[in-house]
C-alpha cells in the first residue's frame, strides 16, 4: 500500500496483526491526525531533539524527538525540559518527601542528581509528553 503524507497527517491508518501477516489493505480503519493523538495543546507545544544519553532508562535516547507542552505544570516525577544556568537539560523532576528538596534526576546511573537547593538559575520550559524514536 502506498503511504501518502500531507504535512504531519498520515492519510490512512491500517490495522495490522503482530502475529501472522494478512492482506492489510482490507483493514483500513480511519484517517490519522498525529496532532490528535500526540498533542493536547497545539499552541503550547514544541519539539526538541535529544542530545546525549542521560535519560536512556526512561526510553529517551540520543537523537530522539520529544514533544513538550509548555502549558502543563510539572508534578513529581514529570520529565521536564529545564534551562539550568543557561543550558537546556532533560531530566525527571523529583521531590524528596523527607526533606522537601527537589532535584533533577537523570535516568542513567552514570549521571549525578542535581539538587535544586544549590542556587541554580533555573526555568522549566515544559513537560515532555511523548518521545519519538526510530526502531532501527
Amino acid at each position: 500500500m502506498k503511504k501518502r503524507f500531507i504535512k504531519n497527517k498520515i492519510i490512512n491508518i491500517i490495522k495490522a496483526s503482530a502475529g501472522f501477516p494478512s492482506p492489510a489493505d482490507n483493514y483500513i480503519e480511519e484517517k490519522l491526525d498525529l496532532n490528535k493523538y500526540l498533542i493536547k495543546n497545539l499552541e503550547a507545544t514544541f519539539f526538541i531533539r535529544v542530545s546525549g544519553n542521560s535519560m536512556i532508562n526512561a526510553g529517551i535516547f540520543d537523537n530522539d524527538i520529544l514533544i513538550v507542552d509548555k502549558s502543563m505544570d510539572p508534578v513529581n516525577q514529570s520529565i521536564v525540559i529545564v534551562s539550568l544556568n543557561g543550558e537546556l537539560v532533560i531530566k525527571r523532576i523529583s521531590k524528596d518527601l523527607k526533606s522537601g528538596i527537589y532535584c533533577l534526576k537523570s535516568e542513567n546511573l552514570d549521571y549525578p542528581d542535581i539538587k535544586l537547593d544549590q542556587g541554580y538559575d533555573m526555568k522549566i520550559w515544559g513537560v515532555a509528553t511523548c518521545v519519538i524514536h526510530n526502531l532501527i
